[in-house]
């Protein structure tokens, strides 16, 4: 390779590295998040290990001569969650673990390149409580409630906080952590028609400054707001499934007080099936779909699997 298309490639590899940052982000998929509010009996516990395969395509401004520019990822993650009252209302702990294999390739002026990065990503923690409904209940309280209650609503408010301690080099543009926090307030509400349930999460990613950014550089973005929605059919305790949209826009950046032309709007659609598996084990699967409503952006398509227990 000569040295003028050694130095395209790399000008291409450094241009992926930037649309990983801000173009692709499998925060918004995970958070396509099918019975969120549904209330669980007190002193529950949840263990769960799910995969998610990504892939799509990723969009840059055309004058930066990128082609067939292309996204491969490969989530692992475990799960906690734990519910206990709260000032006697239902309240839950969540805990997610992720694990990324991400690989980025395309064309820039007909060269190929192509980078991956493998490791850990920001863990998620969440603490939920339902605000009105269904207050804290023991099993067979619950039981009792559920079958006494056939149409109900459940509103509630929740706050999550991923913590910044994933895979970070301030010498690379892509890395899997991200080198700041995110809070992530959400409210939402879930009426209930046995067997329908009708849930709406309304949610703002709001995040602390990356100082260590590329090169020495200081990283801000504004808020990313995101209201998602599901239609859920039970068919019998266990067995499910469910209809999903999620939109979100804004989260644009300024790298020391360069403002980006990076504001998302992106469009989720995500099927959902939940089936059991003995008498405490469950597995879930889903396609999620995304799509970007700008120029620039991705359109990427999931598919996750996942396995959980309840004891």
């Amino acid at each position: 390779m000569s040295a003028t298309r050694s130095l395209l490639a790399r000008s291409f590899v450094a241009l992926i590295l930037c649309a990983g940052l801000f173009q692709y982000n499998p925060v918004l998929a995970q958070d396509v998040e099918p019975r969120r509010w549904t209330t669980l009996p007190v002193g529950t516990n949840v263990i769960g290990a799910g995969y998610v395969r990504s892939n799509g395509d990723v969009f840059f401004d055309p004058v930066l001569q990128v082609e067939n520019a292309e996204v491969d990822a490969h989530t692992v993650a475990a799960s906690y969650v734990r519910t206990f009252a709260l000032a006697g209302r239902a309240a839950r702990f969540d805990l997610l673990i992720p694990w990324q294999d991400i690989r980025w390739k395309g064309l820039l002026d007909g060269v190929p390149a192509s980078v991956t990065r493998i490791g850990h990503a920001d863990p998620r923690l969440r603490l939920s409580v339902n605000l009105v409904g269904a207050p804290a209940m023991e099993l067979d309280d619950y039981r009792n409630y559920v079958a006494a209650n056939p149409i109900n609503t459940v509103v509630g408010a929740a706050i999550a906080v991923r913590v910044p301690v994933g895979e970070y080099f301030e010498d690379k543009l892509l890395n899997l952590g991200q080198n700041r926090y995110t809070f992530v307030p959400q409210l939402g509400a879930v009426h209930t028609r046995w067997p329908w349930y009708y849930e709406v999460t309304g949610s703002a990613l709001i995040f602390t400054d990356n100082d260590e950014f590329f090169g020495g550089q200081k990283r801000e973005q504004d808020p990313i707001y995101a209201l998602q929605g599901h239609v859920i059919r039970v068919f019998r305790p266990g067995l499910w499934a469910s209809a999903s949209a999620l939109y979100a826009k804004g989260g644009k950046s300024t790298v020391d007080s360069e403002r980006k032309d990076d504001e998302r709007g992106d469009f989720f659609a995500a099927l959902s099936f939940g089936f059991p598996v003995g008498q405490n084990h469950g597995v879930k699967v889903a396609y999620i779909l995304s799509r970007t409503r700008r120029d620039t952006g991705a359109d990427v398509n999931s598919i996750l699997i996942a396995w959980s227990r309840r004891f």
